[in-house]
C-alpha cells in the first residue's frame, strides 16, 4: 500500500493496485439505496472506468486511469463524497413500524405542478412519512397519483397542497374530462412561455457571445433577461421556496439555485464594471428548461391519447324519464334505478337494463364484434355504446366508477401509471439525486477555490454541476414508455392490467392460442350443410338457429347468419343450456335440440357414427364440423369454415425469431385445429380441449418454470 496517501476517515483501503482499488465503507452498508448515489456520483468522473459494489458489505471496486486522476486525488475525493453520505444516514431516523387496524381505501387524484420525475418522489416521499399511509404512487408521466391509506381525501390534498401542488378528483368519467381540458390548457401555457422566454433571451445570447464590454448592451442584457427569470421563470423560484420550507428540494430547486447564482453574481459586476457578466447564461438556461417542458407536455398529451378517446366516448348528458316528462341532466347527476330515454343514434350514457323497447346497439368498444347486437326488455346495455334504429327505456344499474367503460378507463389509468420492477430501482436513485448534486456543486465550487481558482471560474463549474444533473430522464423514460404502450394496446382493444403483466410478457417463452377468433378471423361462414333426415335444410337450419340465438360463441353466430340470409324466421327457445366448450341444448317447439362437438355428443349417448365420415372429410378441408340432434337423434353436420387472419403466420415466425415455442389449445377437432396450425406454422397442437384442459396445460407449463402466456378470446378464455 502507498504509505503517501492520505488516511482516510469514511472508508478502509482493503486493497490497491496502480488502477485498481478496494474500499470497505460503513455508510454503504446492507444500503444499496446510497450505493447506486455512490456509483452514480463517481460514474461522472472519466478517469474512473468501471464501478463494482457488494452491498451487503458495503465493498466497492473502483477501476481507474491513474493518469488522469492519482490515486491520492481519488483517496480525497472518496473520503469526501462517503462523509456527506455517512451524515444523511445519520440525520435520518429509523421509521416507526406502522400499524394498520381500520379500513385502508383507495384514492385517486390528478396532480397539476409537477415539473420532473423528482417531484414525484418527493410526493411519495412525503406521503409515506404518514402514519396512516399505507402506500403511494406517483407518476409523473401520466400525472396521477394513487393512494391506499385511512386518511380522507381532504386529508391527502392538503398534505399534497403544502408541497405546492394542485389536486384534483377523478372519481368519474366527467371529472376526467375536465381534466384532459386542463392539460389541453397546460400545453398550450407552456408553449407561450417557451415562445415568450425564447424570444427575450434570443438576443441576450447573441450579445452574450460576441464577448463585449459594451455598457449599453450590458444594460440590454439585463433588460430582456430579467423579465425572462422572474416572470418566466418565477414558477421555479416559487416551488423552490415553498420545497424549502418543507426541508425539501427537486429539479426546480437546481434551477432556482443555478439560475439566481448566475442572475444576482452579475449584477455587482454590471454596476462596478469588474467581473463577469452572466445574464445570457440564466435567461438561457430558463429557456432551454421551458422548451424541453412544453415538449415534455405535448408528449405526454399524445401518449395520452388512448384515455382521451376512451372518456370521450360517454356522452355528456342523459335524458332521464319522470313520470312520463322528459329532462336532460349532466351524466354525473343520473343515480341508480333512474330511468333514461336513449334516442336512436345517440351514446348510452351509463350502465343499465333495458325496460321499454327493441333495437340493434353497436357494442364494438367492448366485445370487438362489429356486428350490431339486438336489445330488447331485460337486456343489458353498456355506457358509451351506441343505439341503433330504436328507443329505449333503460333502468340504470351502475354510475361514476361503478360503469363497466370507468372499469376500462381505471384499468388502463392504472397500467400506464404502475411502477416496473425496474422503475423502483430508478426511483431509489432518483429520490435522493437533487440533494446530492447540490452537495456535488458545493464541493466542485470548494475544491476549485481551494486549489486556487478565481471566485468566477470556481462559481461557473458549480453552477454547471447544478444544471446539467437532471434524473428527469430516470425518471420519464420509463413511464412514458409504459404509456405508449398500453394506450396503443388499448386502441386496439388490448388492456394491459399493470406494468408488471406488460413486463412480463417480455420474457415470456411459451405462448398458448386458441384458435376461433384468436388465429382464425372469427367470422365464421356456413359452408356445408350435410344431413341424414328428409326432413327440408330449412327447417333443419331454422331449428338450429333458433337454438343457438342465446349464444355468444362464433360458430353459433354464423348458423344464426346463416338463417338469417334464408330469411327465415326463428323461433324463441323454452329452455336453453350452455355447455362451455361442449355445445348447447335447447327446447324449441317440444322438439329437443343438441348442437355442439363430437366429444360432447358421445358424452351424451347420441350415435354419430353415420356422422364421422363427413366430419372427417369437412375437418381435412380445415372447416369446423358442428354436429345436430333431434330428440335424441343425430341428424346433421354444419360446415363452418374460418379463415386464418391475414397477419397470423407472419405473427407466429416473430415469435418464434424471438425463441417463443407456440401451441395452439382448442375445443375444435383434432384434423381441423392441425390445418389450421399447419396453415400458420404453430408448434404443437392440443385438439378436443374443454377451458379446464387449458388451464391444466398452463399449469403444467408453470410447473416446469416457463414463462408462459395464453391468447385467445371470449369469457372463457379469460
Amino acid at each position: 500500500m502507498n504509505t503517501q496517501n492520505p488516511t482516510p476517515k469514511n472508508f478502509l483501503l482493503a486493497h490497491q493496485l496502480k488502477k485498481r482499488i478496494r474500499i470497505i465503507a460503513p455508510a454503504l452498508a446492507k444500503d444499496p439505496e446510497r450505493g447506486y448515489i455512490f456509483e452514480i456520483l463517481l460514474h461522472k468522473r472519466e478517469a474512473i472506468k468501471k464501478v463494482s459494489s457488494t452491498f451487503s458489505i458495503g465493498s466497492v471496486i473502483i477501476e481507474f486511469d491513474p493518469e488522469q486522476l492519482p490515486a491520492k486525488n481519488l483517496l480525497v475525493m472518496l473520503d469526501a463524497i462517503l462523509g456527506n453520505i455517512a451524515e444523511t444516514a445519520k440525520a435520518q431516523s429509523k421509521p416507526k413500524k406502522k400499524v394498520f387496524n381500520g379500513k385502508v381505501h383507495e384514492v385517486d387524484f390528478a396532480i397539476v405542478g409537477m415539473t420532473c420525475a423528482s417531484c414525484a418522489l418527493l410526493i411519495e416521499m412525503v406521503l409515506k412519512r404518514h402514519q396512516q399511509v399505507k402506500s403511494v404512487n406517483v407518476n409523473f408521466a401520466t400525472e396521477t397519483i394513487t393512494v391506499f391509506a385511512q386518511l380522507d381525501k381532504e386529508d391527502i390534498k392538503a398534505e399534497i397542497s403544502k408541497l405546492g401542488y394542485q389536486c384534483f378528483p377523478m372519481d368519474n368519467l366527467s371529472q376526467r374530462k375536465k381534466l384532459i381540458e386542463k392539460e389541453e390548457q397546460r400545453i398550450v401555457e407552456a408553449k407561450r412561455k417557451a415562445i415568450g422566454a425564447s424570444l427575450l433571451s434570443l438576443p441576450v445570447v447573441v450579445t452574450g457571445m460576441m464577448m463585449t464590454n459594451s455598457r449599453p448592451l450590458q444594460w440590454l442584457q439585463f433588460a430582456l433577461a430579467t423579465p425572462v427569470v422572474f416572470s418566466f421563470g418565477k414558477q421555479f423560484f416559487v416551488k423552490a421556496w415553498l420545497l424549502a420550507k418543507q426541508k425539501a428540494a427537486n429539479m426546480d430547486s437546481l434551477i432556482a439555485l443555478g439560475v439566481g447564482s448566475a442572475y444576482f453574481y452579475s449584477l455587482p459586476a454590471l454596476f462596478t464594471r469588474r467581473g463577469h457578466i452572466y445574464f445570457e447564461a440564466a435567461a438561457a438556461i430558463i429557456s432551454f428548461v421551458l422548451l424541453g417542458r412544453y415538449m415534455e407536455e405535448n408528449a405526454r398529451g399524445r401518449a395520452g391519447e388512448a384515455i382521451r378517446k376512451l372518456v370521450d366516448l360517454q356522452p355528456q348528458t342523459a335524458t332521464l324519464l319522470h313520470d312520463g316528462k322528459e329532462t336532460e341532466v349532466p351524466v354525473e347527476d343520473v343515480l341508480v334505478d333512474d330511468v333514461v330515454l336513449i334516442r336512436p343514434g345517440e351514446k348510452i350514457p351509463t350502465d343499465g337494463e333495458v325496460i321499454f323497447g327493441v333495437s340493434t346497439v353497436d357494442e364494438a368498444m367492448i366485445t370487438g364484434e362489429s356486428l350490431p347486437v339486438i336489445k330488447e326488455v331485460g337486456h343489458t346495455v353498456i355506457g358509451g355504446c351506441v343505439n341503433g334504429n330504436g328507443v329505449l327505456h333503460v333502468r340504470v344499474a351502475a354510475v361514476g366508477m361503478d360503469t363497466v367503460l370507468a372499469g376500462i378507463v381505471h384499468m388502463v389509468d392504472q397500467a400506464q401509471a404502475s411502477k416496473l420492477p425496474i422503475q423502483k430501482h430508478v426511483d431509489r436513485i432518483s429520490a435522493v439525486f437533487v440533494p446530492s448534486v447540490i452537495g456535488l456543486s458545493a464541493l466542485t465550487m470548494g475544491g476549485w477555490l481551494l486549489a486556487g481558482a478565481p471566485l468566477s471560474f470556481a462559481l461557473g463549474n458549480a453552477i454547471t454541476v447544478l444544471l446539467i444533473a437532471c434524473p428527469c430522464a430516470l425518471g420519464l423514460a420509463t413511464p412514458a414508455a409504459i404509456m405508449v404502450g398500453t394506450g396503443q394496446a388499448a386502441k386496439k382493444g388490448i388492456y394491459i392490467r399493470n406494468g408488471e403483466s406488460l413486463e412480463t410478457a417480455a420474457k415470456l417463452n411459451v405462448i398458448v392460442f386458441d384458435k376461433t377468433g384468436t388465429i382464425t378471423e372469427g367470422k365464421p361462414k356456413v359452408s356445408d350443410l350435410f344431413t341424414l333426415t328428409a326432413m327440408d335444410n330449412d327447417e333443419i337450419i331454422r331449428l338450429a338457429a333458433s337454438a343457438e340465438y342465446n349464444s355468444e360463441h362464433f360458430l353459433a353466430k354464423a348458423i344464426v347468419e346463416y338463417a338469417k340470409n334464408k330469411n327465415l324466421t326463428l323461433e324463441d327457445c323454452t329452455e336453453f343450456n350452455s355447455e362451455t366448450g361442449s355445445g348447447i341444448s335447447a327446447a324449441i317447439n317440444q322438439h329437443q335440440v343438441l348442437i355442439g362437438n363430437k366429444y360432447w355428443f358421445e358424452e351424451q349417448h347420441i350415435d354419430i357414427s353415420e356422422l364421422v365420415d363427413a366430419a372427417d372429410e369437412y375437418a381435412a378441408q380445415g372447416k369446423t364440423p358442428v354436429f345436430m340432434a333431434l330428440n335424441g337423434q343425430a341428424i346433421a353436420i354444419f360446415a363452418i369454415a374460418d379463415k386464418p387472419r391475414p397477419q397470423a403466420a407472419d405473427a407466429i415466425r416473430q415469435l418464434h425469431k424471438l425463441g417463443v415455442h407456440t401451441l395452439m389449445v382448442t375445443g375444435d377437432m383434432e384434423k381441423t385445429a392441425h390445418y389450421i396450425a399447419e396453415k400458420v406454422g404453430i408448434d404443437h397442437v392440443v385438439a378436443n380441449a374443454k377451458p379446464e384442459q387449458k388451464l391444466a396445460i398452463i399449469k403444467e407449463y408453470q410447473e416446469k418454470n416457463q414463462q408462459i402466456g395464453m391468447i385467445g378470446d371470449g369469457i372463457n378464455d379469460a
